[in-house]
């Protein structure tokens, strides 16, 4: 039939020795398909080696060799530890073991049974990179999980190729698309047309195909249209990103995909969604790792953190953002670091919100699976307390996972959390333009508390927000918000232009300039000099500036001062100010309060009070200038009867505004009720949501073991189907002999019959099963049973020549059924052999007949 051999032995070293390309074949549930089709279309020939890892279980034995050697004419061996890899092989892993490859060789290790996840793949290829660099090839196939998107990172890192089925002709997608989601996959394509690829890939030495004489204008022409598709697929503008990275991102996925121009790759981007996920997943740069920065993480943990858990209520949990979290090593790093600080009994608790655009990197967040590198700064100290070793990799523990919540989040359009003590945003800033790294930074001083804490990356600063915090360590840009005034969150973004700009180099106005403290030291001369007795006061009726000496109506008192302005001035101007505010934010034209009595130095005079509205060109939140013009007349001291009904007034006022006071109290109260409910809401929901990926976690167990029976049952299911096609070839070539057979086991019960046999014995097929013994025959031959015994007790064949009832001749012979080394039951054949006799007989009579002549 042409089946290659299939060795389990040593094959002998190649004499000349050559570095081959060697390709590494991750594969599970559904992988046998893909398996047989990228070996149909490997030629005999080739000069690379093979080999393929899969998740096999433990408890079957492996029918792979068997299944593949029907598609390959390739030597097929099923691995052995220290097996040379030679070119023009295909290497199998046994079951119950995990394989590297070191110096050529195939090295075998047990796999621990007790590990939770089996990751075989990413321990392949992290060795495949090490050993091969540059010729080392890794292919994924169809799978569940996540298995080979981490191993594939070193291969891309050492230069060498990735392959990775499309999901389209996958029947299980989740080992190729996150395979895809890494962004480093070179070609994704049906396993068919893969041999194509690995073989022009050899023939090019591992080079690219062909050099790019693609201009930036060219490329610039081209990207609004890869801006929307972007942002019609995922929803986010990269016009919002710094131009050079975008451009840098896109002529290196220019260059992967072997594209002749920028055009060319468009018009791939239009038709190939797999090609705009991984230049969207290769645009979101996600370097993190635990403990980045260590310095910055050990000033957190000493003071920062230490202070935000101390100044808080016990009942009310920390509450921490962690934005632009990748795959979520930095929100694992707080956590470790706020789970030691909270040990003790009576601790604060903690929550954290890690939020990312991309959910690939999410879910890998969420399954909180790293590889040694990702580790390479946490102690062993800590390694012990919070990972559990799992082959290659560490897994969280589920106590630190089930403190964080990761959720999709775009930063720049979406609303941001509230009430957080802690934002965590690193190095992602740097990526956008300056417009869109103000609304961000304005998002995240809306959603701190007073006295919360932003961190930044060692390159970012909050820039025009700096004045509303105060800098807690400038290397490490750490600031505590200390400002309540609100910022604009909701300023439209305007889509940058995708042309580059060309900035002159023409000296601009050469003179001196003068220094910007110096300037507003002379502004604040002018304005003494200039401007009217002024109070400027926010919206929200904090004080802001004082002009002219205005301070003078200002009553100082004891204990601890607020911004608000009402508490800053006595009870006459308090009503006049409270009421007239509300009416300037909302008039055009300013408003004047005539001949109001107010007591300065020790004696009241009349002012005219005027408010109008000022607005910034910058901003569109309002403020509101009060000021005081002196009448020159004095206010004449009121009579006794005058004072009487003043006093009246004022009591009014003040019955007025203790019931205004209670109402707002009573409204504050009914705040802080919904606000109470909407948080216990809010945390029902995260533990819904913590349930959840609990929840995934336990299916993704189960998708494990279930992805190793649907590789068992497919081998089954293939043989099953060779099995069944060899059954119906010996069926029609037992009925097409014309010779009675009849197959018996150990204890003579018939198992098949040919039909021929079935006339001698009267045989019908639900016969099958019963004994040989209770059926009469035809033959005239009674020790037929005892011959039958004869040959199942010592295993020597029987053959005779004898007649049925009507005469005609058989040649009966009796073998023993030969099954796993000894006799399992007896073939019995009868041969019609009526025509020999006959020919025989004819043969004598013309041999007597001559014989009487001569």
């Amino acid at each position: 039939m042409g089946v290659p051999e299939i060795s389990t032995s040593l094959p002998t070293p190649a004499t000349t020795k050559v570095d081959p390309y060697i390709v590494g074949i991750g594969a599970s549930a559904g992988g046998l398909e893909a398996l047989q089709h990228l070996f149909d279309n490997i030629p005999s020939d080739t000069t690379m080696a093979f080999v393929v890892v899969q998740h096999l279980s433990p408890d079957f034995k492996s029918l792979m060799d068997e299944l593949l050697g029907r598609h390959t004419a390739m030597p097929i061996h099923l691995v052995e530890n220290g097996m040379l890899v030679e070119p023009g092989h295909v290497y199998l892993i046994p079951p119950k073991k995990e394989m590297i490859i070191s110096g050529g060789r195939l090295l075998l290790s047990d796999r621990d049974r007790q590990q939770e996840l089996n990751l075989p793949i990413d321990v392949f290829f992290r060795s495949l990179a090490q050993d091969c660099g540059r010729h080392a090839v890794a292919i994924v196939l169809s799978g569940t999980g996540s298995d080979g998107s981490r191993g594939i990172c070193d291969v891309h890192e050492a230069g060498g190729l990735v392959l990775v089925q499309d999901i389209d002709s996958a029947q299980f997608d989740g080992m190729p698309r996150t395979a895809q989601d890494t962004g480093l996959v070179d070609w994704i394509l049906p396993p068919q047309e893969m041999p194509r690829v690995l073989e022009d890939h050899v023939k090019r030495g591992g080079k690219s195909v062909r050099g790019h004489a693609t201009t930036r204008a060219q490329l610039t022409t081209s990207f609004s249209d890869v801006y929307r598709m972007l942002e019609e697929e995922y929803g986010l503008d990269f016009t919002h990103y710094k131009p050079s990275t975008v451009t840098r991102r896109i002529e290196r996925r220019l260059r992967l995909a072997q594209a002749d121009d920028v055009q060319e790759y468009v018009a791939r981007l239009r038709s190939d969604r797999a090609e705009l996920d991984v230049l969207f997943r290769d645009l979101l740069i996600g370097v993190t790792r635990f403990f980045r920065n260590e310095e910055a993480f050990e000033l957190l943990e000493k003071s920062v953190l230490p202070e935000l858990l101390a100044n808080g209520s016990r009942e009310t949990p920390l509450r921490v953002w962690v934005a632009g979290c990748a795959t979520g090593e930095e929100a694992y790093s707080l956590a470790i670091l706020l789970h030691e600080l909270t040990q003790e009994p009576g601790s604060r608790s903690f929550k954290i919100f890690a939020t990312d655009v991309h959910r690939g990197s999410l879910e890998v967040a969420g399954r909180a699976f790293y590889g040694e590198e990702s580790l390479a700064r946490v102690s062993q100290e800590r390694r012990d307390r919070y990972f559990v070793r799992v082959g290659a990799g560490y897994q969280l523990s589920p106590e630190l996972r089930q403190s964080i919540v990761f959720a999709p989040h775009n930063v720049i359009r979406d609303a941001p959390f509230t009430r957080v003590d802690l934002v965590s945003c690193r190095n992602m800033l740097i990526y956008l333009q300056p417009a869109v790294q103000q609304k961000v930074l304005n998002q995240f001083h809306f959603s701190l508390n007073r006295g919360g804490v932003m961190l930044l990356g060692p390159s970012e600063s909050p820039g025009a927000l700096l004045k509303d915090f105060e800098t807690v360590d400038r290397h490490w840009r750490i600031y505590r918000k200390h400002s309540d005034a609100r910022v604009p969150i909701g300023t439209r973004l305007q889509a940058c232009a995708v042309e580059p700009r060309f900035v002159s180099t023409q000296p601009q106005n050469a003179g001196p300039r003068q220094s910007l403290s110096h300037l507003l030291g002379t502004y604040d001369v002018l304005l003494d000099e200039h401007m009217p007795s002024s109070l400027l006061v926010s919206d929200r009726g904090e004080l802001l500036h004082s002009f002219g000496g205005a301070s003078r109506f200002l009553k100082p008192r004891d204990g601890r001062h607020g911004l608000d302005i009402a508490e800053q001035v006595d009870e006459k101007l308090k009503l006049l100010l409270t009421g007239g505010m509300r009416r300037a934010l909302l008039a055009t034209a300013p408003i004047v309060f005539k001949n109001v009595s107010i007591e300065t130095d020790g004696r009241e005079r009349g002012y005219h009070v005027t408010m109008r509205r000022v607005a910034s060109r910058s901003t569109d939140i309002p403020n509101v200038l009060i000021s005081f013009t002196q009448v020159d007349t004095e206010v004449v001291p009121a009579v006794a009867n005058e004072v009487e009904l003043s006093q009246i007034a004022s009591d009014q006022m003040s019955a007025l505004r203790s019931e205004l006071e209670y109402t707002k109290a009573n409204l504050q109260a009914a705040i802080e009720q919904l606000e109470s409910g909407n948080e216990q809401l809010q945390a029902s929901n995260e533990e819904l949501m913590s349930s959840n990926e609990e929840l995934q976690s336990t299916n993704e167990e189960l998708q494990s073991v279930n992805e190793e029976l649907y590789t068992v049952n497919a081998e089954y299911q293939s043989k099953i189907g060779e099995l069944t096609e060899l059954t119906n070839d010996m069926d029609n070539l037992l009925a097409s002999t014309e010779i009675g057979t009849v197959f018996l086991d150990e204890k003579l019960r018939i198992r098949k019959f040919t039909p021929k046999i079935a006339e001698s014995f009267n045989l019908l097929p639900h016969d099958v099963g019963r004994s040989i013994e209770t059926f009469t025959s035809t033959m005239d031959h009674p020790e037929l049973a005892t011959d039958v015994r004869r040959v199942l007790a010592s295993g020597e064949r029987v053959e005779r020549e004898i007649k049925d009832q009507q005469g005609q001749s058989y040649f009966l012979r009796i073998l023993p059924y030969r099954a796993k080394g000894g006799t399992a039951g007896v073939v019995i054949t009868f041969i019609d052999v009526s025509g020999l006799k006959a020919a025989e007989d004819a043969l004598f009579h013309e041999r007597y007949l001559l014989n009487s002549l001569l």
